[in-house]
């Protein structure tokens, strides 16, 4: 073994002493025909170096024990102290528009609902008209969409690539996220200015029904379509709920509704989706009306898989066609600018009106609380509450 002190040592040991405030190796002097050769290493005596010392000691010890000792010295250079080297952060590189959003997108496909992912695929057609502008460069992708698109759908960018960026941060994709906050900059969607839902009064309600009932217009008149805009009216379901709801949904005593999915028109496709908007599938109790409603028009052996509520050549009802052709043109003399949706508005503000908590209208149409209260006290049921004496 190599000695670590000065003075006498084993014969053919290494040794590591220190001369002049400086470290050096003594070598072996069989090495050199019996004379004594050191090697320096300029280190001062310290701790530390003297760990550097000390390892290539034992390599020069290991050398000669293994017969391959450098006689040169070449191979055992001065060591150098340990030094801290200051490394350059690696920098992500910078992606364009497209591809973080076709990464981002690719990683969230399978999960998306048949109808976002039709928002999604307009996304992408409205991303290729960007060319290769980068993420670094959010005003010059806002200039760039504002071009191309109008200003909500521009926000509506803005907001999906800030969402797009936000998972490439988080996964190192990328470095920072520019499209935070942008698309708050820009003005509020219409439904944030004006938030009030289109409910009827109940007494419009019924005028519309019964215009849907006795609906006698020469060629296409929609009086078929009664029983379902009744229902919209009565259950407070979304659209694409009631057009989706098969006879196998409905209890023997018609009493209650199992809301499973939807009829969801994608391009001039209906596709049927999975569970509602918020992924959820509910069970409902029905009220007497309702229970009538069904049971009028109930097939004898219905099949289970059959419509509840088909168009008139016994398909799904296309959405966007009843709303242009039927209901626009029915309820407009009554009250203009509503859609079918607008059922559901008021469903709940005439539920909310006659006292029912909103933790149970939240149950029934698949919302939230804080969605109900925000929303729906609109002025409607605000003119028909007065304060008690």
């Amino acid at each position: 073994m190599y000695s670590k002190k000065s003075g006498r040592a084993p014969k053919g040991s290494v040794g590591i002493e220190s001369f002049r405030g400086r470290l050096r190796i003594r070598l072996p002097r069989h090495l050199y025909d019996g004379k004594q050769k050191y090697l320096s290493t300029d280190l001062a005596d310290t701790d530390v170096n003297r760990r550097v010392v000390d390892a290539k000691a034992k390599l020069i010890e290991s050398d000669i024990a293994l017969e391959r000792f450098d006689y040169t010295l070449a191979k055992y250079g001065k060591p150098k102290p340990p030094q801290l080297t200051v490394l350059e952060p690696i920098k992500p590189q910078s992606m364009t528009v497209m591809e973080i959003w076709e990464r981002y997108t690719a990683h969230k496909w399978p999960g998306l609902k048949v109808k976002t992912q039709e928002k999604y695929d307009n996304l992408t057609r409205l991303y290729r008209k960007l060319g290769d502008v980068t993420i670094d460069e959010p005003l010059i992708v806002k200039q760039k969409l504002e071009q191309v698109t109008t200003i909500y759908r521009t926000k509506d960018g803005l907001m999906y690539l800030a969402a797009a960026c936000r998972w490439g941060k988080k996964h190192k994709l990328v470095s920072a996220n520019h499209f935070e906050g942008m698309a708050q900059e820009l003005p509020q969607y219409r439904y944030q200015v004006d938030p009030k839902p289109n409910a009827f009064t109940e007494e419009e309600r019924d005028q519309v029904i019964a215009a849907f009932q006795n609906d006698n217009r020469k060629g296409m008149n929609y009086r078929l379509y009664a029983p379902f805009v009744e229902f919209l009216f009565c259950v407070g379901c979304r659209p694409s709920e009631a057009i989706g709801l098969q006879w196998q949904h409905i209890s023997e005593d018609f009493g209650t509704i199992n809301f499973e999915g939807s009829l969801v028109q994608v391009g001039n496709r209906r596709v049927r989706s999975k569970g509602s908007k918020n992924n959820k599938t509910r069970r409902i109790a029905v009220s007497p009306r309702v229970q009538c409603l069904l049971e009028s028009i109930a097939p004898k052996d219905p099949n289970p898989a059959q419509l509840v509520f088909p168009s008139r050549d016994g398909d799904s009802i296309s959405y966007r066609n009843f709303s242009r052709r039927g209901w626009a043109k029915i309820t407009t003399p009554i009250k203009p600018d509503t859609t079918p949706y607008s059922c559901r508005d008021t469903f709940i503000t005439t539920q909310l009106i006659k006292g029912v908590p909103s933790a149970v209208i939240a149950k029934w149409c698949d919302t939230s609380t804080q969605m109900i209260d925000k929303n729906y006290a609109d002025k409607l049921k605000l003119s028909q509450l007065r304060p008690k004496d």
